[in-house]
């Protein structure tokens, strides 16, 4: 009789599994032979990726307080209701 599967419980992830594990230890050596054979390269574009994240940084860091909107200005939902 096969088991129920309330009885397996469920699959690990694939982050708790060993295949994760060799995935990133893979891509740590692919990315050190990149850094280190390109090294030149990427310190050439780094003075433009930080003037590329000023903007960036810009767009997604407003989304927080409501922009440029001013805090003088008050909509219908920000008056409190007047009693009489």
């Amino acid at each position: 009789m096969p088991p129920h599967s309330d009885e397996q419980g469920s699959p690990p992830s694939f982050w708790g599994s060993r295949y994760s594990a060799g995935l990133l230890v893979m891509g740590a050596v692919a990315g050190y032979f990149l850094l280190t054979e390109h090294l030149a390269h990427v310190l050439q574009a780094l003075p433009y990726l930080l003037l590329l994240a000023c903007p960036l940084m810009h767009v997604f860091m407003h989304h927080g307080h409501g922009g440029h909107r001013r805090r003088t200005e008050k909509t219908d939902a920000d008056q409190p209701e007047e009693r009489p």
